[in-house]
């Protein structure tokens, strides 16, 4: 079963919402350091010190997007952090359009 591509917002408890959104547009502009494209999705890379942050926003929004696939690879010796979010065929549109990335 295919779940469909639709964030339901209030799954993330009404008091945390706002800085959930500010937490995505941080890590989504100022954090980001490279954007690669996946065959079924994107992946982001961050700095090490993001480790927290990243794990607020996937423990958030992991609720909302129930249908999207998170792995979170961390290098050694403080090494970048790579955030790949993917799902089924489409998914790559809708996390473009959902965290206003720029398309290719």
């Amino acid at each position: 079963m295919t779940l469909p591509f639709a964030c339901d917002m209030t799954a993330i408890p009404a008091a945390e919402r706002g800085a959930h959104h500010a937490l995505t547009r941080r890590l989504m502009t100022e954090a980001l350091a490279e954007l690669r494209e996946l065959p079924d999705g994107l992946a982001f890379r961050f700095a090490a010190d993001e480790y927290d942050a990243l794990a607020r926003f996937i423990s958030r929004e992991r609720l909302c997007c129930p249908f999207l696939r998170f792995t979170l690879e961390l290098a050694p010796d403080q090494g970048p952090v790579w955030l790949r979010l993917t799902g089924a065929e489409g998914v790559k549109a809708f996390i473009r359009a959902e965290l206003q990335l720029p398309s290719r």
